[in-house]
């Protein structure tokens, strides 16, 4: 029932629509709808955008699928190819001669002389006199002039095949990337349908806390994500006149959702000025890492073959990057580091490391004819959970080293740029305050004395004091190097502390 002692008024809103009430509830009534009306349309659009991603991403796996179908890679000479060099040989050189019946007997599909001819093509890259049939030899007159069209016939065919596999190979690798770009573009849209719209829970006093600093908070947008990640999109300009730099609106943010630490994006806008832009904030990892690296080339080589990187991607993941390349010297030191340099740049662009891993096998697969492998091995750090995922394409083991020993992480042989089904072998595992990464190239283990050489790095792992990690590095190092007179190979040691943020 109405109270009747208190002001009434009727007012309108768009299409006819009216209430009844205090002004007070009148306003509030608006402000209510315009609110709901707003996060609607937020909801709206990340529903939209997820569906479209995710159609996309059907549409590159039937694309990956399409490209999949036909041709299949043979790693041989056919049965028709061999008919195919002889028929040919025959033509040019036997004419109307039917004495030896040589193609006639290839042609029957018991026929093992053929395939004996292919295999002793392959292993010795020619058919000699030998390997012909005595009739053959016995009744031919251009025998010599048969078998050089015969080798020139098969050799053709070889090249052919090897033409016709190195396209395949680059057909596998596109779809490779087409697949990997399905993956990417499915996580996207899950990352986007399953993230929270919290910007009316924090709105109203993010808007009062930026006022008392002069900046007026024009829009805002502000995710969780399934992981419990937050991320925030404040449009604002200041109202007095001067700056704010994004780092002091950072500290405001810290203040608005009590608990947490944020900081502006490295690709976002570093200030707020007069005039209106949007500021891109993140939650900052509850976890930081700290690293330490040391490393010495091989004996008589002026640089070390190995290369490595630290880097953040997007969403508080910090990633160590850890490049063999095959052989020593300055042309291994340029190619490991072209290796490294285009897996930051892919995991800078929002490229899982998975994926990444995966595209830089297809580029060296691609590379040219002259192919160099070279050893894959990252580590990649959840810095709001404290979850290490590592990756590795031919690399040597991964150590841990926490409070209740040294573990190893280990994975397969097959280095990058060698077959394009390789797979990069995945790991996880949970870490806590005060663990410690260890990454090392082959050279390192392979100066421990003993056959078990895991073993003897886990054991001088568990022996040393606490110390920070460019100190452990150099440690390490030093081990290593104590067995032998002069390093056999480059050596490379990486090494990565995590602790919590205080």
């Amino acid at each position: 029932m109405t109270d009747i002692s208190s002001p009434v008024c009727v007012y309108w809103i768009r299409g006819g629509l009216f209430g009844i009430g205090s002004p007070s509830a009148q306003i509030g009534g608006i402000f209510l709808l315009s609110g709901r009306r707003e996060v609607r349309s937020r909801s709206d659009v990340n529903y939209y955008t997820a569906r479209k991603l995710e159609d996309m991403a059907r549409s590159m796996e039937r694309l990956a699928k399409a490209f999949d179908e036909g041709m299949h890679k043979t790693g041989s000479l056919t049965r028709d190819d061999g008919l195919a060099a002889m028929q040919t040989s025959a033509s040019m050189v036997c004419q109307d001669c039917s004495q030896c019946g040589i193609y006639a007997e290839s042609e029957r599909e018991d026929s093992y002389y053929l395939y004996y001819l292919l295999r002793a093509f392959e292993q010795k890259g020619q058919i000699e006199k030998e390997d012909m049939p005595r009739p053959f030899l016995a009744g031919c007159r251009k025998k010599e002039d048969y078998l050089a069209q015969l080798n020139r016939s098969l050799a053709r065919a070889a090249m052919n095949l090897s033409w016709k596999n190195r396209f395949l190979e680059s057909r596998d690798a596109v779809v490779s990337q087409f697949r990997e770009l399905s993956l990417i573009l499915g996580e996207f849209s899950h990352q986007i349908d399953q993230a929270a719209d919290i910007t009316e829970e924090y709105g109203y006093i993010m808007k009062k806390l930026f006022r008392r600093c002069h900046v007026a908070v024009e829009n805002m947008l502000i995710l969780e994500y399934e992981s419990g990640r937050r991320e925030a999109y404040v449009t604002a300009r200041t109202t007095n006149g001067r700056c704010m730099t994004a780092k002091d609106a950072s500290e405001l943010m810290s203040e608005v959702i009590p608990g947490t630490r944020w900081n502006p994006a490295k690709d976002s806008r570093s200030i707020i000025t007069r005039q209106s832009g949007t500021v891109r904030f993140e939650e900052d990892g509850e976890y930081q890492l700290l690293y330490g690296a040391a490393r010495v080339p091989k004996q008589g080589e002026r640089c070390s073959g190995d290369n490595y990187t630290f880097c953040e991607s997007p969403g508080s993941q910090a990633m160590i990057s850890l490049c063999d390349g095959m052989g020593c010297g300055e042309p291994a030191c340029e190619e490991s580091g072209q290796v490294v340099e285009l897996t930051e740049n892919l995991l800078e662009a929002g490229f899982g490391p998975r994926a990444a891993f995966k595209l830089v096998n297809a580029v060296l697969l691609l590379a040219g004819t002259e192919q160099h492998p070279a050893a894959l091995d990252m580590s990649c750090v959840d810095l709001y959970t404290g979850v290490l995922d590592v990756m590795k394409l031919g690399a040597a083991p991964t150590f841990v080293l926490g409070q209740e020993g040294a573990e190893v992480l280990e994975a397969g042989q097959v280095p990058a740029g060698i077959l394009s089904e390789a797979e990069p072998v995945m790991l996880s595992r949970k870490l806590w305050d005060g663990d410690h990464i260890i990454m090392v190239t082959d050279g390192v283990l392979d100066a421990l004395p003993g056959e078990d050489k895991e073993q003897a790095m886990c054991q001088f792992l568990e022996s040393l004091d606490f110390m920070p990690p460019q100190e452990m590095a150099e440690r390490i190092l030093e081990f290593a190097l104590s067995f032998v007179p002069g390093a056999r190979d480059d050596m490379t040691v990486l090494t990565a502390g995590i602790w919590k943020k205080e």
